[in-house]
């Protein structure tokens, strides 16, 4: 094993666990998913419990997939979509730090770039990925995945989320 196997081991254990345990909070939290929607709503995502489930389930995916090591560039996508989209909607007006009042974007920017950095570097040898003979890792691979997350929220953000003026800093109309 080489240290950037050992760097892709860590690096997807860590974001595992945290798009796991996010995914799990979103879907079987305290308010499961109906609490989720209701909060999906408040922020302008429609239709809202459709995105909370969404968000439940391909957090709970990434994660898993990130812990097997398997089809890892793809998991990196759809969680810097996932990263992109919470930015945009919730954290972004809100300053740097994650303890500002709404919370900041530290959070999310650096697991969006964590991801990014871990489709680069691939899945390593400890990974299904290694085991089922699938090498995607690179720059461009790194850089697809990004993109790939990049599109995906844009194309979710134009289709789906309608904040209030109130919620944006304007007047409801």
């Amino acid at each position: 094993m080489t240290s950037a196997d050992l760097a892709s081991l860590i690096l997807r254990i860590a974001l595992g666990v945290v798009l796991l345990m996010h995914g799990r909070n979103h879907g079987w939290g305290s308010g499961g998913l109906a609490g989720t929607a209701s909060w999906f709503e408040s922020i302008g995502l429609r239709p809202a419990k459709v995105h909370a489930a969404m968000s439940a389930y391909m957090e709970v995916a990434c994660g898993i997939l990130l812990l097997l090591g398997l089809f890892v560039p793809f998991a990196a996508a759809a969680g810097v979509a996932t990263m992109t989209v919470a930015f945009v909607t919730v954290h972004r007006k809100n300053g740097f730090f994650i303890f500002n009042p709404g919370e900041g974007y530290e959070y999310v920017g650096t697991v969006a770039f964590a991801l990014t950095a871990l489709a680069v570097l691939g899945a390593g040898e400890i990974s299904l990925d290694h085991a089922f003979d699938i090498e995607l890792h690179g720059i461009a691979v790194g850089l697809i995945a990004a993109g790939a997350g990049l599109l995906g929220a844009a194309f979710l953000l134009i289709t789906s989320w309608r904040p209030s003026r109130a919620a944006e800093g304007g007047e409801d109309d």
